[in-house]
């Protein structure tokens, strides 16, 4: 999915001769902490709530100073460049430009929102965290032990962590009860580190508990 796809026009944009007070009023009447400044639909760059409360409220935009740097993505780019921009430059909405011309914004909220959807998030399933040496890692052998029990990945990522030399691989599978592929990749001596799913067996303690208890009511 590409920025120009998630753009919205709801909140406005700043103008150089807009004050600081009417900034800080639309940026609290519509929840960011950042808005883009524009020229003819020619964007400036953002300002930010924080600078703008390090000024009198009527000092005019022209006034202060307005970069645009890499606050903001193209429109032709994938929307992860987005998230990416904002986690990078803490940015509470993401500019989408063509040309220096600014098209629309996409907060973050909506960019979270979406990265849900991509990620498959509300549909049923379970998460598998699984932890490997980097030189064993190979997904076609996860792969493998998913279908092995029935299930199919609908998403995998990995994170190399450098210094232990260790693989991190979250994998989405659409199975909510995944006691028996957790045992199967133990059994492949696998590093299980987290998993969450609905699971649908009774916890042995549970179980061994409650038949001592019929017993002693015996």
């Amino acid at each position: 999915m590409l920025t120009r796809d998630l753009i919205s026009n709801a909140i406005p944009y700043l103008h150089k001769g807009d004050t600081v007070y009417h900034a800080l009023q639309l940026m609290n009447d519509y929840h960011v902490a950042h808005l883009p400044v524009v020229e003819d639909d020619h964007y400036l760059g953002i300002i930010s709530e924080e600078q703008l409360l390090q000024n009198d409220e009527e000092t005019q935009l022209t006034d202060l100073e307005i970069t645009d740097g890499t606050t903001s993505v193209q429109a032709n780019e994938h929307f992860l460049k987005a998230i990416q921009t904002a986690v990078v430059n803490k940015l509470s909405i993401v500019p989408v430009v063509e040309e220096k011309q600014l098209l629309g914004i996409v907060t973050y909220n909506d960019l979270l929102r979406y990265a849900s959807e991509f990620m498959s998030l509300n549909q049923p399933g379970a998460l598998i965290v699984l932890e490997v040496e980097n030189h064993n890692y190979s997904f076609t052998e996860i792969n493998r032990i998913v279908e092995s029990v029935g299930a199919q990945i609908t998403q995998l990522n990995t994170y190399t962590d450098v210094e232990s030399g260790t693989t991190q691989v979250t994998i989405r599978v659409n199975k909510v009860e995944v006691s028996d592929l957790v045992s199967t990749f133990q059994r492949y001596e696998y590093n299980v580190k987290y998993y969450f799913g609905e699971e649908l067996y009774q916890n042995e303690l549970k179980a061994n508990y409650d038949n001592l208890m019929n017993y002693l009511n015996i």
